[in-house]
């Protein structure tokens, strides 16, 4: 498990970087463990047992090639990512995604697109049940 990160320090850093003075808007992704089951959540399944905990990882190449794709999208001048590691309980953070641009659609579209690759593409997840 890592240290979680500032959002604060964070969003300090963001307003300091280049192109800063062209945004308008900052997005958080806060991903947590929760104790109810993903096939549960995504109705792909009944009621399940409950969580406990994840095993969590990630392929950085992967979150790499996906944060550049993010910043390719229109108006999108910040992007950073935080992923944890290791087994995690319940509450846990698994990652924090920031995203900044010029306005509220591009900026609500690309944090969608970034948080969906790396949900899809780069991290691995086992959850663990009692």
């Amino acid at each position: 498990m890592k240290k979680t990160p500032s959002m604060d320090q964070w969003l300090q850093e963001a307003k300091q970087a280049p192109n800063a003075d062209k945004v308008g808007m900052y997005l958080v992704h806060n991903g947590t463990v929760r104790v109810t089951a993903r096939a549960e959540v995504r109705q792909e399944a009944g009621q399940t047992r409950p969580v406990k905990g994840m095993v969590f990882s990630h392929d950085r190449e992967k979150v790499a090639a996906a944060e550049d794709a993010t910043r390719a999208l229109e108006g999108i001048y910040y992007v950073r990512t935080w992923l944890d590691e290791g087994q995690l309980s319940v509450g846990d953070d698994l990652m924090y995604v920031l995203v900044g641009g010029d306005i509220r659609p591009h900026v609500l579209s690309a944090l969608d697109f970034l948080v969906g690759k790396l949900k899809t593409e780069c991290v691995r997840e086992q959850e663990l049940y009692d």
